[in-house]
């Protein structure tokens, strides 16, 4: 097992926190207590290669394989058998992988801001924009990543906390050059096959897509696609012209609080 940077904090039935690429523990629920001041202890990781966690043993192992074998260790570490899981992007497609290949440790799922389409997973020029984003990293640190990302593609409101969000996630890695590997890596790997698999999910769901006006990276209809494929999933997200309720953590606390009090535990 790697050596994995966590929090494990309040006592109650447990919350299991994932975080998108490039981000870490902490930009989940965005340092809100919440859910544990609502009774649940809230486990959240920094992923293999980012944060305080350690780098992957090779700069490949970080396929959704990989991440799911983290999340059952530390899972298994922290004497949780079963647990709702939450997690944004990159964490929303680990714990679906989790929840298709271990069922049993699954007890709710809230999937927040999925962008993975398994019909358009290798469009023209995607993958060259993630190695561009690598390489700006690797050779320029979080400025060479803010040159290569360039100017954010979204309504003027929203590009300053764009922006600052980048810049801060990026100054929270003590191994960049793993984040750089991570962003060559996770967008190439399959989290599952097709649409159709998310029919064999089973536990309460509820989906956490945003508006693609705020965030284009996390196209609305993907989150709108995944809702329909898991049976009985529930579609939630903000009004129009709102900050996404993903950047809220403590609207999303709420939304993990009310799953969870469904919960197959």
């Amino acid at each position: 097992m790697l050596d994995l940077a966590r929090d494990d904090n309040g006592d109650g039935p447990p919350v299991v926190l994932l975080h998108g690429l490039t981000a870490t523990r902490r930009y989940v629920v965005m340092g809100s207590t919440a859910l544990q001041r609502a009774g649940h202890r809230v486990v959240a990781f920094d992923a293999r290669g980012h944060g305080e966690s350690s780098a992957a043993p090779s700069p490949e192992a970080y396929e959704y394989t990989d991440l799911v074998r983290d999340l059952v260790d530390v899972m298994d570490d922290a004497g949780i058998e079963r647990a709702v899981l939450a997690g944004a992007s990159m964490g929303a497609h680990t714990l679906l992988r989790c929840a298709l290949d271990h069922p049993e440790r699954a007890a709710g799922m809230v999937v927040i801001t999925p962008a993975y389409e398994p019909d358009n997973h290798e469009p023209p020029g995607r993958f060259e924009r993630w190695d561009a984003l690598a390489e700006g990293l690797r050779t320029g640190g979080v400025e060479g990543f803010v040159e290569a990302y360039g100017e954010p593609d979204v309504p003027e409101q929203f590009r300053e906390t764009v922006l600052r969000v980048i810049r801060q996630r990026l100054g929270r890695h003590d191994h960049p050059e793993a984040v750089a590997d991570a962003l060559q890596v996770v967008p190439r790997s399959r989290p599952f096959g097709t649409l159709d698999d998310l029919a064999k999910i089973t536990v309460p769901t509820v989906v956490v897509p945003s508006r693609d006006e705020a965030d284009p990276g996390h196209p609305q209809s993907v989150g709108e696609a995944f809702a329909e494929a898991i049976p009985g999933a529930d579609l939630v997200i903000e009004e129009e012209g709102k900050s996404p309720i993903a950047w809220q953590g403590g609207q999303l606390s709420r939304v993990i609080a009310d799953l969870a009090a469904r919960a197959d535990y």
